[in-house]
């Protein structure tokens, strides 16, 4: 993308009444206005919170919203560029359940309070794979405890991905730290067990890794 486009989608981006970018001094030298308030001054109502992480284009959390109009979904990324294309579907669609906040995802528990958000979907993460990039994988132990402190007791969290390296990774935390997993499986096209919101929503990437042949793998769980 040049960067006259970056521009104009970030133009765009601060006029969308669907989209939130705190700069990281509001969110680590002052309590946030929104922080525990989601649902009342943003969406203006009191359904659910459901979290899309890494977003990038937006894709997940708009076909999330439409498939569940009684949930407030939220899409979070640190390139506004990238989710302006869900921000303006949504909006065009007159979506009033589905946002999108650009910032970065550690800094997740300033923005909401203890317990604000029912469900976390992890779709397609940089599986970080080298050694010292692990602090910035997304089901690092570290991170774990951030989405726990945001989470409804009963809350759950999903990891989509095509990384098999992610997918053991995570699996392997889990059990280690002594998490509950109530879903896992290595390929959700050939598991008929598959939730309908796993399999019935593809992005653009994805679609690209099945035509490579690459199978979906995908872990439903709860953080003790």
């Amino acid at each position: 993308m040049g960067s006259k486009n970056k521009l104009r989608r970030f133009r765009e981006n601060e006029g969308f009444s669907n989209v939130v970018q705190p700069s990281r001094e509001e969110l680590t030298d002052q309590e946030y206005p929104l922080k525990g308030s989601w649902g009342k001054d943003f969406f203006k109502n009191e359904k659910p919170i459901v979290l899309e992480l890494g977003c990038g284009k937006g894709e997940y959390s708009v076909a999330l919203a439409q498939a569940n109009p009684d949930k407030n979904f939220i899409g979070i990324d640190i390139k506004g560029a990238r989710f302006w294309r869900g921000a303006k579907t949504a909006l065009e669609e007159g979506l009033g359940n589905v946002g999108f906040i650009r910032t970065q995802i550690e800094l997740i528990d300033r923005l909401f309070e203890d317990g604000e958000v029912e469900e976390i979907w992890i779709t397609f993460p940089d599986p970080q794979i080298k050694y010292k990039r692990t602090k910035h994988r997304l089901t690092n132990a570290e991170f774990l405890q951030k989405y726990k402190k945001i989470l409804k007791p009963e809350g759950v969290v999903n990891l989509k991905t095509d990384s098999e390296f992610m997918h053991g990774y995570t699996l392997g935390l889990l059990h280690g730290e002594g998490h509950e997993v109530l879903h896992a499986n290595h390929n959700v096209y050939k598991n008929e067990y598959s939730p309908k919101e796993v399999t019935g929503i593809q992005t653009f990437y994805e679609k690209q890794y099945l035509e490579q042949g690459k199978p979906i793998t995908y872990i439903q769980f709860k953080i003790k």
